[in-house]
């Protein structure tokens, strides 16, 4: 059974979400790395309809340019008083013009719908020659939702009432809508005309199309989802945590099903665009985001953070925070590494603990191993960088670069005042604060010479610990010599 290409898919998404209890328009908040709209554009996308319309109202502003930033194919139609659903289709069909073909209607706060279950809806609707075909799902709590009411002898849809105007009986029903649809295009326009408001929330229901459309003589069916949680409409924060730990398992299982290990999927978090090659290892702790990508065998964790981050075949990254960063191959991170965005590091180099780099790139074999702050800088292969290293990138004003070339040897604790360049095969003497270039195969030093003014205790803190504990040294020195 194939599905047919819809004429439009509109996505309801102009409702105030009170209960979010948030400055954020309900459809904008966010989980595994889209918008809760944006879920349902992806799903609604994978048919590849002729029109893809949004139909926004409350925050329109805000939404409207989110949607422009998302899928720019996107239309938009307002519905600028929230006069039901059937009043918002109605203002999509407006904004349409003339619709001859299917109308698929979605919410825009249900992000665990599939493509495949609107792909399914759509194959039933042209098979079955429904006028209308509604998704439904039988759910353990109906509360809150439409039932699905049907002839008890043929089984055929014949209304759905909403919970408010439901009797006793009727709220009892376990099947319920989830307020997805496939319409006969001209059908629903015509229907919606003849929708009424004499309900307990005076406003247009689109359900009620479907006894307009069935008094009229045409066919009503159902559509049932296999899993009614992909139909779950978000309405607070404890919904929105709930979906977000049904997709994100979702993800899991298909990554740890494509190659991937998992040590502890409880919690592990990862976003829609993250992907794998096989045998990649993912430890506890470990939340990946963006356009994150995991190479062949690879290990990233535990407690670590990737952002549009890529980390390449055989890497290794513990405990690690890196955004718009690339992790070479055979490359080791961490722990307690934070890699800024423009952070290159080349194959089986180092980034080591409570180093922090910043659009820097750090050739092959290069290491940069603790206590370090790497920042507008580009170091050669094969250097080794000492420990509570600084590159001095910032004048107060501007950034500088600094530029450190193949298989040197800086000390410990220097500074690299930028602009400042040093050369292939050079040295840095520990302490010193590079100021200036430093030639190829060169040895800089630059720091103060040692001076020790012998007494300064005992003249300036006289009886002291520090002033006792020196006169102790010197009696024992006195008497071994």
């Amino acid at each position: 059974m194939s599905a047919i290409r819809p004429a439009a898919v509109v996505v309801l998404a102009a409702g105030e979400g009170t209960r979010m209890k948030s400055a954020t328009p309900k459809v904008l908040h966010e989980l595994c790395g889209r918008t809760l709209v944006g879920h349902v554009l992806a799903a609604a996308r994978e048919l590849e309809p002729e029109n893809l319309v949004v139909v926004v109202g409350h925050a329109r502003e805000q939404v409207t340019a989110h949607l422009g930033a998302t899928d720019p194919g996107v239309r938009t139609a307002v519905q600028a008083e929230q006069n039901g659903t059937g009043h918002a289709v109605r203002m999509a069909l407006e904004e349409l013009g003339t619709v001859d073909g299917t109308v698929v209607v979605v919410c825009g706060d249900t992000p665990l719908l599939r493509g495949e279950t609107l792909r399914a809806l759509t194959a039933d609707h042209s098979a079955d020659g429904n006028a209308v075909t509604v998704l439904t799902a039988e759910v353990p709590d109906a509360t809150g939702y439409g039932r699905i009411v049907r002839d008890g002898a043929s089984g055929a849809v014949t209304a759905i009432v909403e919970h408010k105007d439901a009797s006793d009986s009727q709220r009892a029903i376990r099947e319920i809508n989830s307020g997805v649809f496939a319409f006969d295009g001209q059908l629903l326009a015509d229907a919606l005309g003849k929708v009424r408001t004499d309900n307990s929330q005076g406003e247009e229901y689109l359900t009620d199309v479907l006894g307009i459309l069935r008094e009229a003589g045409h066919r009503v069916g159902a559509s049932v989802a296999g899993d009614h949680r992909e139909i779950a409409g978000i309405n607070n924060r404890v919904q929105l945590s709930e979906a977000r730990r049904i997709l994100n398992d979702r993800l899991l299982t298909d990554a740890m099903l494509g190659g991937v290990t998992v040590i502890d999927p409880a919690t592990t978090w990862i976003d829609v665009d993250v992907t794998f090659a096989q045998d990649a290892v993912v430890h506890p702790g470990t939340q990946l985001h963006g356009t994150t990508h995991i190479g062949e065998g690879a290990e990233v964790g535990p407690n670590t953070r990737l952002t549009d981050t890529t980390v390449e075949a055989g890497a290794r990254v513990d405990n690690t925070v890196a955004v718009s960063s690339h992790i070479g191959p055979q490359a080791s991170v961490g722990p307690f590494a934070y890699l800024r965005p423009g952070t290159r590091l080349g194959a089986k180099g180092k980034i080591g603990t409570y180093v922090e780099t910043k659009n820097a790139t750090i050739g092959e074999g290069t290491k940069v191993p603790h206590l370090s702050y790497v920042g507008d800088a580009t170091i050669g292969e094969y250097t080794n960088i000492g420990a509570a290293s600084v590159f001095v990138n910032y004048d107060g004003k501007d950034k500088h670069h600094t530029t450190v070339g193949s298989h040197c040897r800086t000390g410990s604790d220097n500074m690299f005042v930028a602009p400042v360049t040093v050369g292939d095969g050079s040295y840095t003497a520990a302490g010193s604060v590079i100021t200036k270039d430093v030639p190829p195969g060169s040895l800089a030093v630059a720091r103060g010479q040692q001076r020790n003014i012998e007494g300064w205790v005992a003249r300036k803190r006289p009886g002291s610990a520090a002033a006792k504990a020196a006169e102790t040294a010197s009696r024992q020195g006195e008497s071994e010599n």
